[in-house]
């Protein structure tokens, strides 16, 4: 298991676990959503399938200790209402720790993303696993950018990363 995840932690609203093959079905509608993913390019067209890929990388990362992707559980209803985690990433050839973050669209608005990427910043900086973290967001996706900004980071450069323009923020120990 990667030490970079969150497994049986919580915030104020949200208890954090490994993903797992059961939750495909639940994480599905975020790709049924055209809004969820309208600003990468390169993913599969056809939802099942772009879940699966995710699903693929995800148990991948677990496997090799490249950090990986935690079901965002909803305390109040016990619903998987999204994907958040401490990512191992490589950025115009510099190895960093990325806080990705993808919240179902029924969900977005309330602060969730916000508040899981806040706990992964905490996580990784108490856990003295990088002095610096990033988040790795397309150029035009503004809500996105504002949960980064929210989490304390700052635009630090814009890049090409898996053939997307990115910005990519930043936070430093503080």
């Amino acid at each position: 298991m990667s030490k970079y995840l969150l497994d049986n932690q919580t915030s104020d609203r949200l208890l954090y676990r490994k993903l797992t093959d059961s939750d495909f079905e639940d994480w599905l509608p975020f790709y049924n959503d055209p809004r969820s993913t309208q600003y990468w390019d390169g993913l599969p067209k056809d939802s099942v399938e772009a879940c699966k890929a995710q699903f693929e990388r995800v148990f991948e990362r677990y496997q090799n200790d490249l950090g990986g992707m935690n079901a965002l559980i909803l305390k109040e209803s016990g619903k998987l209402i999204g994907i958040c985690g401490l990512l191992v990433q490589t950025v115009d050839n510099v190895k960093e720790l990325e806080i990705g973050y993808s919240i179902l669209p029924n969900y977005w608005l309330k602060g969730l993303a916000s508040e899981a990427a806040r706990k992964c910043k905490a996580f990784a900086f108490e856990n003295n696993f990088s002095d610096s973290l990033i988040s790795i967001i397309h150029v035009d996706n503004i809500p996105s950018q504002k949960v980064a900004i929210n989490n304390g980071m700052y635009l630090d450069k814009t890049t090409v990363y898996k053939n997307n323009p990115v910005h990519i923020f930043r936070v430093k120990r503080g």
